[in-house]
């Protein structure tokens, strides 16, 4: 969906926010005080101007699925950065359930990422998610191949694992022939692409090929203890308890186990053996104990797993690239995590050989 498929409405819209948020922070503070969480984290002023006019808005979860599918597409766009194409993007059919966007700069040597994108399980695609797949790929140097997986409650649980695992399947397939060394892809997500990506990792975990590093932004980890983030951030117009058990009662059929790894990789049976991981953390995110916890569990295992904290920002933030400054600035550190981590084990292969 390209900019001039807008309404003028939605092209106003989007020009306001951009106004706002680039507004001094001292004249965005008076319209929209940020708040301190229990760690003493401030919100970004940006942040918090955009979550109070978000607060008045219409409420996806009080729509059917397919309903809430269509406006959250429109708004995802709607608030994405518009970033350069590749030099290269070619749509691949894996099968009837499963499509990739493979994003490349040209540069294969510097590995690959397959992404999937957030939304709960039930909303999100490909297209709404261009922009950090644009930016992973402009930022790293690396192919990015982007994951279009079945969505509930059409596809429930386990079916996006099972899509994650035929799209690494194809993708490790076809390294070779893309000039990638099967052995340098990292598998990414946010939300319920990190969850995806996080069991995609347990998945795979015996196989001769295994994802080099995975990257886990403000991952869905464990759907059976309740955290102090839960509580604490419930009602935060970014992602609130009551679109959180949509998402759940939307995603699980009735009798699934919620401790199941698959759907809660932090309870599997044993976390050893994993690729190493970056775990990026929002202050003001209901997810941020989950993932936290998820990446302690992986040090106590043995994993090394690098903790990114951006204290002043919400859940999704990765999707206000273009009405916030601030949430601009964490997806580029995101990236430039991901590209020193490839520079780090690119470097290590070099002394090896």
């Amino acid at each position: 969906m390209s900019e001039q498929h807008f309404t003028l409405g939605q092209r106003f819209q989007r020009a306001l926010l951009v106004f706002l948020s680039r507004l001094p922070a001292g004249l965005q503070r008076p319209m929209a005080k940020p708040p301190v969480n229990s760690a003493g984290d401030t919100m970004a002023p940006d942040v918090a101007l955009l979550m109070k006019l978000g607060e008045s808005g219409p409420d996806y979860s009080d729509l059917p699925p397919a309903e809430a599918r269509a406006t959250t597409e429109r708004d995802l766009i709607l608030f994405a950065s518009r970033i350069e194409p590749c030099a290269r993007e070619e749509e691949i059919e894996v099968s009837d359930e499963v499509q990739l966007t493979r994003y490349s700069n040209s540069t294969p040597s510097r590995g690959l990422i397959v992404f999937f994108h957030g939304g709960g399980f039930v909303i999100g695609s490909r297209a709404s998610y261009t922009a950090p797949a644009r930016m992973l790929a402009r930022g790293t140097g690396a192919d990015v191949v982007s994951v279009e997986y079945r969505l509930a409650p059409d596809a429930p649980f386990p079916a996006a694992q099972e899509d994650a695992v035929a799209a690494w399947r194809y993708v490790v397939d076809h390294a070779a022939d893309w000039g990638v060394d099967p052995h340098r892809i990292v598998v990414a997500g946010e939300s319920a692409g990190g969850n995806i990506a996080a069991v995609l990792c347990q998945q795979v975990r015996t196989e001769a090929v295994q994802p080099m590093l995975q990257v886990l932004i403000q991952p869905v980890t464990d759907l059976v203890e309740h955290r102090p983030s839960h509580d604490e951030f419930a009602g935060s117009p970014a992602l609130s308890a009551k679109q959180v058990a949509w998402f759940v009662r939307n995603y699980l059929p009735e009798g699934t186990d919620p401790a199941d790894p698959r759907v809660s990789p932090y309870r599997a049976s044993s976390l050893a053996g994993l690729p190493p991981a970056i775990v990026n953390l929002a202050g003001f995110d209901p997810l941020h104990d989950d993932g936290l916890a998820y990446a302690t569990a992986l040090l106590e295992a043995g994993v090394p797993a690098q903790v990114d904290r951006e204290p002043g920002l919400v859940h999704g933030y990765i999707s206000y690239t273009a009405v916030s400054p601030s949430c601009r600035k964490a997806t580029e550190q995101l990236v430039a995590s991901v590209s020193a981590a490839l520079d780090r084990t690119e470097h290590t292969v070099t002394k090896a050989s």
